[in-house]
């Protein structure tokens, strides 16, 4: 990595506020000391870009221990010299009006080092950042550096419930979850909150659904997710 790059992201670490890594659970996010730049996919098949009003937004949190426990790649999010995560922030997806959603709405080029350095103890993963600017980026922000500071944002103002004690809890259940997470974040309600488990009811997921002004909502039918009466287990070890 040039000096000044490096030198560049030390600053950015160092001026980084202590909420940019709330949201993990363990030691402080580190950023490494090489960043790659992520490698842009495929372009999209013409069936798959869809452009249509967007309806609200799903804010999506990926449960770091059962990821890194179900994924044979090597991963810098699983790899504990970059800390230990809880909820990283998967993206911020826009909706339809509907049951479908807009994606692949333009070209996207790779994000820069820059994007990936301030984005990385949210999303500790190049590649995945790379795969929702273009996904979902491209369809609700100018550019990459907007749609990140936008996501970046509203993960960095949630409030997450101390999860090891809700792993502890025998007959946990998806509801339980979602209230613990309600409670912790003024003006959210159960409704507002979906969860995702695996085929084995392991934790994988939460989407947390939001208006047109990216303000809690209740989620719409069809929003997928477990029942609230739905038993989860969840995973801490890594």
């Amino acid at each position: 990595m040039p000096d000044a790059l490096g030198s560049g992201l030390a600053l950015l670490m160092a001026l980084m506020p202590e909420s940019a890594v709330s949201n993990s659970s363990g030691p402080a996010c580190r950023l490494p000391e090489r960043i790659p730049v992520p490698r842009v996919g495929r372009p999209p098949r013409p069936d798959e870009v869809r452009r249509m009003a967007i309806g609200g937004y799903t804010l999506a949190l990926s449960w770091t221990p059962q990821f890194c426990a179900s994924t044979s790649a090597r991963s810098m999010q699983c790899d504990k010299r970059n800390g230990r995560f809880g909820f990283i922030l998967h993206g911020l997806w826009p909706d339809g009006k509907g049951r479908s959603w807009p994606q692949y709405c333009k070209p996207a080029s790779a994000i820069s080092r820059a994007v990936v350095a301030e984005n990385f103890c949210s999303t500790p993963s190049p590649q995945l950042m790379q795969h929702e600017w273009a996904k979902h980026g491209t369809c609700m922000a100018k550019d990459a550096n907007a749609y990140f500071d936008r996501a970046r944002s509203l993960y960095q103002g949630l409030t997450l419930p101390d999860m090891r004690y809700l792993a502890g809890e025998p007959r946990l259940t998806a509801g339980q979850l979602s209230a613990a997470i309600a409670r912790k974040n003024a003006g959210m309600t159960v409704d507002m909150i979906r969860v995702r488990s695996n085929r084995y009811g392991m934790l994988t997921d939460v989407w947390v659904c939001l208006d047109t002004a990216f303000k809690p909502s209740r989620c719409p039918s069809g929003k997928g997710g477990l029942s609230r009466n739905a038993r989860i287990k969840v995973r801490l070890k890594y």
